[in-house]
């Protein structure tokens, strides 16, 4: 069996949708010939009879019903994949795992949208380590922590206070703010692949109990019954407001960087704009 090609499929389709053969040799600016040799090699590849020709009409056989859907899906994944490959000047995604910018997000899509009208703006939370970055989710990716992975370059764009989410009930909730050694008896909820809190926070004879989670509404949901508390940048606080959480300053812990990622060989054109923008949020935010 031959490969079938991208043109046998084109050829299937036009005859189909035009009609006749001739017209589909007008769409396709070939002579009629061509599209008879075109489609004649892909019924030899697949082995089946594709099309009934008479003198009055061309009509797919049952087979070639189904054939020509599966045709039409490929051609149709096909123009995705290189709208996908030649969008880069005309669209940004960019990628978080938790929350994206916290209260400079909107500031950010707006001054964006102003000062770029010719690429669009998309954010998609992936909760992933990179973001969705080496998963080919985003161009670039909002990270909270290194990547250590060489194929990935990165740069701080701004710092952010840890604070600590507790359920609004918790008697740590009437204080204006609250140290480590506040919650080193406390069960503390973490996402090891996204997070940035790790028990090492905690010095080693007094490090709290950890369990596990992978998405920010479980998260909430968690603390919220009061069984567990969280540490979280504040950029979560600014996107996730909850009834039933407080959130309150961490005021022994150092702040965390706020990183903007991207690949090391195929930069988005839009990449140093988007850092200066970003920069200058965080500066005077």
């Amino acid at each position: 069996m031959h490969d079938v090609e991208l043109r046998q499929l084109r050829c299937l389709v036009a005859i189909v949708d035009e009609g006749t053969f001739t017209d589909a040799a007008i769409a396709l600016g070939v002579s009629q010939a061509a599209v008879s040799r075109t489609l004649a090699s892909l019924e030899r590849a697949l082995g089946v009879r594709l099309l009934r020709r008479t003198s009055r009409e061309v009509t797919p056989t049952a087979t070639g019903q189904r054939v020509l859907a599966q045709a039409r899906r490929v051609l149709g994944e096909v123009d995705d994949l290189v709208r996908e490959a030649t969008s880069g000047h005309t669209r940004l995604r960019i990628g978080y795992a938790w929350s994206a910018l916290g209260r400079h997000t909107s500031a950010f899509q707006r001054r964006w949208a102003q000062t770029h009208p010719g690429t669009d703006l998309h954010l998609a939370r992936t909760n992933s380590a990179t973001a969705g970055l080496a998963e080919g989710g985003c161009d670039l990716a909002v990270v909270r922590r290194p990547l250590d992975d060489r194929r990935f370059d990165s740069v701080i764009v701004g710092l952010e206070r840890r604070l600590c989410a507790l359920a609004a009930d918790d008697p740590l909730a009437r204080r204006r703010s609250v140290r480590l050694a506040d919650l080193a008896g406390r069960t503390l909820l973490i996402d090891r692949r996204t997070g940035t809190t790790t028990p090492e926070l905690w010095p080693a004879d007094a490090r709290p109990q950890t369990e596990e989670t992978h998405d920010v509404d479980d998260w909430l949901t968690l603390i919220s019954t009061g069984r567990c508390v969280g540490v979280t940048a504040e950029s979560t606080a600014d996107q996730y407001p909850r009834r039933g959480i407080v959130y309150r300053p961490v005021r022994d812990a150092e702040p965390i960087a706020v990183r903007l990622a991207w690949w090391r060989d195929e930069a988005h054109p839009a990449t140093q704009a988007v850092v200066e923008l970003l920069t200058a949020l965080y500066r005077t935010g």
